[in-house]
């Protein structure tokens, strides 16, 4: 029932069950810490990912069955019916609550379907090792206008056969069109088949687009800080921004190994140029227009008041998160978005 929706890469890591152990243990530290409520922030991110991969209510009851085998097998000496009982009425409070979310955002849809086919219109390569990918629609299901930073998920069939999915956040304009830039990934399944195998024509299984992490209303300051492929959902932002003409005060930040790596760089740097945002770079190699070395908050003025949007390997945004916080930026500002498992799971 289960196969091919998550990634077998990061199930062979660890990193699937380290970020599904890590929501349960979150979510009971939180029922903890302020009874009476729920942990909307973290339950929201959960449900636009389980929507996207179209999860029903009962495969809540198949994930409970295999998830307590496998704790009561490991953990036989210390669980006690009692221990078991209570973990138990943790697991089934938050899977009702997700089944609720999830249940709003599928009606939120323009459509009925969780799958539909796109054709592939346009292939070409993002920097040295990334592609961008363009689609149309292949029939008639009405289209769900995405969001600046949302992502869609993929749908590819593997040569052993298994039909693996994979999210990938719109790095193009938002609403009805469909544009989105994957790195070439070292033993990524999907983004291999769709690097070697997939050309113009060809047409591949999308889902409908969710994500929480999007561009809010407002006229204050906006920080999209990213680095590596982490540009994806900024630049989507990015490009709502400029063409809609904001006058809001921009600020992008992005860090890379080099400015051939950069994906999205033509894009970024001619949509920061139409709305006159500060662009700031840092590259691991020397380039007379960036700075050396990592980024960092501690070198930049930060304007006041400002949202920060935050996407790109965990170890950048912990730091990044940690230095905006630590120049004034509340925790209710700071948006971020994690490719794959949230083995993460920040307030």
């Amino acid at each position: 029932m289960l196969d091919g929706l998550f990634s077998r890469s990061n199930q062979r890591s660890g990193d699937q069950q380290k970020a599904l152990a890590g929501s349960i243990a979150a979510f009971a530290t939180h029922l903890i810490n302020n009874p009476g409520t729920l942990p909307e922030k973290v339950l929201s991110r959960i449900a636009h990912k389980h929507a996207s991969l179209g999860i029903t209510e009962d495969q809540y009851a198949v994930v409970y069955e295999h998830l307590f085998a496998a704790i009561a097998a490991d953990l036989a000496e210390v669980i006690t019916p009692e221990i078991a009982e209570a973990w138990t009425e943790v697991y089934w409070l938050m899977a009702d609550a997700l089944i609720k979310l999830e249940k709003d955002l599928y009606a939120m849809q323009a459509n009925t379907k969780m799958w539909m086919p796109w054709r592939v219109t346009n292939k070409e390569p993002a920097g040295t090792d990334a592609m961008t990918f363009t689609l149309e629609p292949a029939d008639q299901t009405p289209v769900t206008a995405a969001k600046p930073g949302q992502y869609v998920s993929v749908k590819v069939q593997l040569p052993d056969g298994l039909r693996q999915v994979r999210q990938y956040s719109l790095s193009g304009s938002a609403g009805t069109s469909r544009v989105f830039t994957t790195r070439l990934n070292d033993g990524g399944e999907v983004s291999t088949a769709l690097h070697t195998g997939v050309e113009p024509g060809d047409i591949l299984e999308i889902s409908n687009p969710y994500g929480e992490i999007t561009l809010k209303e407002g006229d204050g300051p906006v920080i999209l800080a990213s680095a590596g492929i982490g540009c994806t959902p900024t630049a989507s932002i990015l490009r709502s921004l400029a063409q809609t003409g904001t006058d809001r005060q921009v600020m992008v930040l992005h860090a890379e190994k080099t400015m051939e790596n950069w994906a999205l760089s033509g894009q970024m740097t001619a949509d920061a140029a139409q709305i006159d945002a500060d662009l700031k770079l840092w590259l691991e190699t020397p380039h007379a227009s960036a700075s050396q070395g990592f980024m960092s908050l501690r070198e930049v003025d930060l304007p006041a008041d400002a949202s920060l949007y935050l996407c790109g390997p965990l170890p950048f945004m912990k730091k990044i998160r940690d230095e905006a916080i630590h120049a004034g930026i509340p925790a209710t500002r700071i948006h971020y978005e994690v490719f794959g498992p949230d083995v993460w799971l920040a307030s």
